[in-house]
């Protein structure tokens, strides 16, 4: 297993192309206000929503729809996901907390976007990726931000990464049949995962699991789509 390294330890590269006029704080904070309508997105959320230049992360052709509310693909068959759903799940992880996270484990780097996102919300981030082409990606997009409470690293995800558990919260970018026991087994008393997950055939939601000291409380909310879990480093 990878052992974990600052984002910030990356090799200098030149920063993200600018977003044809649409890469402003303006156009950014835009974004921040019509997700500011939806109910249960926490201000906090909002904030390090507002601070992320969400543009830096997409390839420089699609950056006119940086902040639009859509997915958009990032390469190797993946996608980052629509802003709204991005603060909705890490809203889930934050609700009801009267202090930030400790420690958070995300599934699934991906051009490490909520990456950074989680970066400001929580005490040290660990971002697990399977791609070794979008962990270095990820690595040279993170750089600029010099997130040194963020650690990448490059593992099958679908077993967490026990060498930092337990986690307060682990947020997951692909979606498997089932929540892995792995995950289940990191998440701290009193932690809070979410995940999206496949209940049939193209249909996938978001579930919620809570750890009590009588076990993991689980509860499916609003249908969602992402990509799929797999298993192994490539």
């Amino acid at each position: 297993m990878a052992p974990a390294r600052p984002a910030s330890q990356a090799r200098a590269a030149p920063t993200a192309p600018a977003g044809l006029g649409l890469d402003s704080a303006a156009v950014r904070q835009a974004m921040v206000q019509r997700l500011a309508s939806l109910p249960g997105i926490e201000s906090v959320v909002l904030a390090a929503l507002a601070e992320v230049p969400r543009h830096a992360f997409v390839d420089p052709a699609l950056a006119n729809q940086a902040y639009q509310d859509t997915s958009l693909p990032i390469g190797l068959g993946q996608t980052i996901s629509k802003p709204s759903v991005v603060a909705r799940m890490l809203s889930l992880l934050l609700q009801g907390r009267a202090e930030p996270p400790a420690k958070a484990l995300e599934i699934g780097t991906g051009c490490g976007y909520q990456a950074a996102l989680l970066a400001r919300l929580c005490g040290t981030v660990v971002s697990v990726e399977r791609l070794k082409g979008l962990h270095d990606k990820a690595r040279t997009l993170l750089r600029p931000l010099a997130l040194r409470n963020l650690h990448l690293v490059l593992a099958d995800g679908t077993q967490g990464y026990p060498s930092y558990a337990p986690y307060d919260v682990i947020v997951a970018a692909a979606a498997g049949p089932e929540v892995p026991a792995a995950w289940l087994a990191q998440l701290a008393p009193g932690g809070t995962l979410v995940a999206p997950v496949q209940v049939a055939v193209g249909k996938h939601v978001l579930r919620l699991v809570k750890r009590t000291r009588q076990g993991w409380q689980q509860t499916d909310l609003e249908e969602v789509r992402f990509v799929p879990l797999k298993f192994g480093v490539i």
